[in-house]
Order: C-alpha cells, then structure tokens, then sequence
C-alpha cells in the first residue's frame, strides 16, 4: 500500500468545525469542535497534535487550541499575548511559531505553551508564515507586501530586551505591493503569492532575489509546488485553479512573465481558493475555498475528479497530512514542513519525542485538574468559612440586641424605683406636716 493512502485532507473554519476527510474514499472522518480559526491558523504538532489560531468571539483575545486524535474538543489551550492567524510548527512539535497583528512573530513550546520570544518584524499584522523544508528559516510575510527571514534557532532562544531585532533577521525585503498571502519553498526557491495578482519566486540562498514573476487575472491566495520545483499551481480569488512552469535556470532574475504559459482550469469554485496542497504522489492537487467547497483535481487533465464533504462552511484554511496508524500524521499542506526521506516516510521528528511531549502535555493536563479541584475544594472551604461567620455575626447581633434590651430594662425599673421613693418621700413628708398643723388646735380646744 502506498503512502498516499493514508492521506487526509484537514479543513478549519472561522465559525465552524474542524473537518477530516479521507483523500480515497472522500468520507468525513471525523470533525473537531470550532475554533474560530483565521486564515493560515491550522497546523501539525508532531504526528498525534493539532493546532488552531483561536479568537475569543466575546474577547477577542487570542490563544492555540490543540487537538488529539482521541477526543473531539480541545485538549489544551495556550493564551497568547495579541491575537494571531497564521501559524506553523516544527516537525517534532517541539516549538510552534504565530504571526500575530502587531507584526510580531511569536515562539512558544510545543508541550507546555510557553511564550518563549516575541520579535516585531512586520509593521503591519503577519499574513502568512512558512518554515523552509530543513525547519533552518522561519519565513513571514506581512500585509504590507514585506517577506522577513529570519534563523528558526534565532527565535526559540531567549533573548535580552536590549538586543537589536535587525540583528536577528537574516532577509527583508519588499515582495510584494499588497498583502502576502501564501509562501511555499522547494529547492532553494521561495514563491509569495499576495492580492496584487502575482505570484513570484525568490532566490532564497542569495537574499532574496527574484526570479520569475507571474502575474494573474486575479489575487491569488494558495499556491503549491511540485518536489521538483518544476510547476506551480495558484488558487485565484476568481475560483479558478491556475499552473504553469516555474523558469528558474541559472537562479537568476529570468524577466516577467511573457514566456510563462500558464493555464487555466476548466471548472471553478464559487468562492475565492484559501489553499492548495499536491496529493498521491503529486498526481493529484486538492483545493479548498471559503465557500467550504474542497475539490480533488487531476493534475494532467486539470478536472475535478472527487469532492469532498457537502458541509457548507466557511473555509479559512485546509492542509494534508500522511496518517500513521497511531496518530494524525505529520502535514504536507501550505505550511508544514515535512523530511521526505528516502523510504517516503521518514520524519525528521523522533516518535519518542512526540510521545514524550503528549506525556507531558497529559501530565500538565492531570496537574490542571487536580489544581482545579484544589481550587474548588479551596472555594468551598471559604465559602463555608464565610457562612459561618455570618452566623457569628448574626448570633453576635442577636446577643448585643438582647443585652441592650436587657440593659434597657433594667434602667427603666431604676427610673420606676427612684420615681416610687420619690413618691414616698413626699407622701412622708405631707403627713409630717398635717401632725404638727392639727396638734395646737386640739390644745386650745381643751
């Protein structure tokens, strides 16, 4: 059986599910639960995690959410510091990488989160982000037409807060004159594709230096090349698929685009093409479009010879990946790289790695669970904590009421008392004064 049998075709949505379908039978396989994920924001972690760019709907506040093969809802979620879109990861997991809006390329681990670096080397909000085929280069390109490469091991590494960003990058330049939209690299070649209809492909060993330019009748969002590096293919904001040869002899700038032939397909999708990836040993090229139309095409004919799913969901971003048996697989789509060895299917990630950082991962998922029931524990014994005070305080208040009560009462039969003394000295003191009036009287009487 070949390796491309086990492929399956990953599609994330803006308001809707994760979905996975398989590329022979073209059945849904399973679906995950949404994740509001912008364009670019799905990627492999390894062969048994997914990621998505998340965006709070309440927030706005962004974070990844990571997905395993076992369960439909999110394992784990990282808080970033700004919202991201695209993002990328390392073939082993090991460190993930997000272009966040304030032009920031962010570095976090890929077990535990942890926001490791955040350089600014857009200055407009990252677009698109790639990681080059040996996982050396991280490669961004912004809204503002700029491409920025910079060294992987550059951003993994702490750096101090005195430390100049130009310094860390390696390539910057100009690409394109509105927003970049998809890079993809193969044999030394970078291609950006951008909203200004252009498709173009870049001397990555010698700064950045153009060699071919292609332009198209429309914007183009998605873009994949052949391992050989021989043709490309171009998903047009018009639905149309569009290939032709990449002319990039001598590694150096060849002119415009006169001599390139490209070619249109026949059929076309209703909404604009976000991404396209090559399948079954690149006979094949899969496009997905933000109407949630996925279709499978044959690349001599350029027909459509499979669609997939009939969800009708909004489509931010599709990938490929080569199932294992145990897991996801590791992804072949936009952005993810992969180690193509010579026996089709050696990665460049160890599956000890992998399964040490799902170990990890589990065992911080254990420890936020007993943490949480240690909060809850700890909520419910202040809560109790705090009624029972409130009945002291309430008995408190009962007792003091009683007692001033009691007090009172006991001043009022004081006044009562003094007032009946009071009363009897008088009387006392009348019956004094009639004895001594009536004894003369009787004297003279006699």
């Amino acid at each position: 059986m070949s390796s491309s049998s086990n492929e399956l075709i990953l599609t994330s949505s803006p308001d809707g599910p994760i979905m996975v379908y398989e590329t022979v039978s073209r059945a849904a396989v399973t679906r995950f639960s949404s994740s509001r994920s912008p364009c670019r924001g799905l990627t492999m972690v390894g062969r048994r995690l997914l990621a998505a760019s998340h965006v709070s709907s309440d927030t706005g506040a962004g974070s990844i959410n990571i997905y395993n093969w076992h369960g439909s809802s999110v394992f784990r979620n990282f808080p970033v510091p700004e919202p991201i879109a695209p993002l990328i990861a390392t073939p082993d997991g090991a460190f993930l990488f997000g272009g966040g809006i304030s032009g920031s390329v962010l570095s976090l681990s890929g077990s535990s989160g942890d926001v490791i670096r955040s350089i600014v080397v857009h200055s407009s909000p990252v677009s698109s982000l790639h990681l080059s085929n040996d996982g050396s280069l991280v490669i961004s390109g912004s809204e503002d037409g700029t491409v920025v490469v910079v060294p992987s091991f550059k951003i993994v590494a702490e750096g101090s807060l005195e430390e100049n960003v130009e310094d860390l990058i390696l390539h910057k330049w100009k690409a394109h004159s509105d927003s970049v939209t998809a890079l993809k690299s193969v044999m030394g070649t970078l291609v950006s594709c951008s909203l200004d209809r252009t498709c173009k492909f870049w001397n990555l060993e010698n700064c950045g230096v153009l060699m071919q330019n292609v332009t198209l009748p429309c914007s183009v969002s998605g873009v994949a090349v052949d391992s050989s590096g021989s043709t490309f293919y171009a998903g047009g904001a018009d639905g149309f698929v569009y290939n032709g040869p990449v002319n990039v002899e001598g590694r150096k700038l060849v002119g415009d685009d006169k001599g390139c032939k490209v070619r249109k397909w026949g059929q076309k999708h209703s909404g604009c093409i976000v991404s396209l990836a090559l399948v079954k040993e690149e006979r094949n090229v899969v496009s997905a479009a933000e109407d949630g139309s996925v279709w499978m095409w044959d690349v001599e004919k350029g027909e459509v010879v499979m669609v997939f799913g009939d969800e009708l969901i909004t489509i931010s971003e599709m990938i490929v990946i080569k199932g294992n048996g145990g897991g996801f697989g590791v992804g072949k789509g936009n952005d993810v790289a992969v180690d193509e060895g010579n026996d089709g299917g050696s990665f460049t990630c160890s599956r000890l790695c992998e399964e040490e950082i799902l170990r990890t991962m589990n065992q911080m998922t254990a420890l936020e669970e007993v943490k949480d029931v240690v909060l809850q524990d700890r909520k419910k014994a202040i809560e109790m904590l705090e009624s029972v005070i409130e009945m002291y305080e309430r008995l408190l208040k009962l007792i003091l009421k009683e007692a001033t009560k009691a007090i009172e009462q006991e001043e009022e039969e004081d006044e009562e008392d003094k007032d009946d003394e009071h009363e009897e000295e008088h009387q006392n003191d009348d019956k004094k004064e009639g004895t001594s009036t009536f004894g003369p009287q009787c004297t003279q009487e006699t």
